[in-house]
């Protein structure tokens, strides 16, 4: 299997914005995930300050690989959707700019049923995105998590254009009790990038809890071997947001990827 291409979640380390690209780099990353809503978003870099962004990611021997945009509602809730749209057209254009050909958000929760007004709400705005995408030449990754991968799957695949896909994000699928081992197996001929996140489910609490990489329910030996089946070249994100010493956490993810 080729060296796995290790990306860190810049949000998770919650440091300033430099510091971040340098602690990605000490902990074994070759890649970073920027949040360009609450972190660097695109109005705040100007060309000049985009041309000193390489250089120090040169510096770094690191690259953007993938932009997150959070937005606060789905693509399926008609209110402000046409900003939420035009809004995550322009990340996709920053990440373009930055070098980045994926952009990845959690795109609202997909209906079981294909007739209900939400899904199809959600097969025209993602449509909007993935024909914005080939034009402009980034990929717009759906996050996995609000149902079961094969009804998300089922969604895009309902939809014209390729380029749009999803990030793979088991820590959320155990939390919300939607994994199982053939979850990756569902989606990964669509895996655009893998958010490597774990989580186990709290029976007390009937609720589940994310958890550092490797202790928790998702099995990624099983993950990484299906998508080299795959041929799969993509990133995989380390992102922990609810880390107490996240710098250390996420370093040991690292080892823990590159292990296996």
């Amino acid at each position: 299997m080729p060296e796995l291409n290790i990306g860190i979640g810049l949000r998770s380390l919650r440091q300033s914005f430099k510091k971040a690209l340098h602690t990605a780099a000490s902990v074994g990353a070759n890649g970073v995930e920027i949040d360009a809503r609450n972190l660097l978003q695109p109005k705040d870099v100007s060309d000049t300050g985009r041309r000193q962004l390489r250089k120090l990611l040169d510096d770094l021997n690191l690259r953007i690989v993938s932009i997150r945009f959070p937005t606060h509602r789905g693509y399926d809730v008609l209110a402000d959707l046409e900003r939420r749209i035009d809004a995550t057209k322009e990340a996709m254009r920053f990440a373009y700019a930055l070098g980045a050909n994926v952009v990845v958000n959690a795109v609202g929760y997909v209906p079981e049923d294909p007739l209900h007004p939400a899904y199809l709400q959600l097969q025209e705005s993602l449509g909007d995105l993935a024909r914005f995408g080939q034009h402009i030449g980034t990929l717009f990754a759906c996050e996995t998590g609000s149902e079961p991968v094969e009804r998300l799957t089922a969604l895009l695949d309902s939809i014209p254009d390729e380029t749009i896909g999803v990030a793979f994000n088991p820590g959320n699928l155990i939390v919300n009790d939607f994994y199982d081992e053939e979850s990756i197996e569902r989606c990964a001929a669509k895996t655009l990038i893998v958010n490597a996140r774990d989580g186990v489910r709290d029976l007390a609490r009937g609720r589940g809890l994310e958890v550092p990489l490797g202790r928790g329910s998702a099995d990624f030996p099983r993950i990484l071997g299906v998508l080299e089946e795959r041929r799969y070249r993509g990133w995989y994100i380390l992102d922990r947001v609810t880390a107490s010493e996240p710098a250390e956490e996420l370093g040991n993810a690292a080892q823990f990827l590159k292990a296996l």
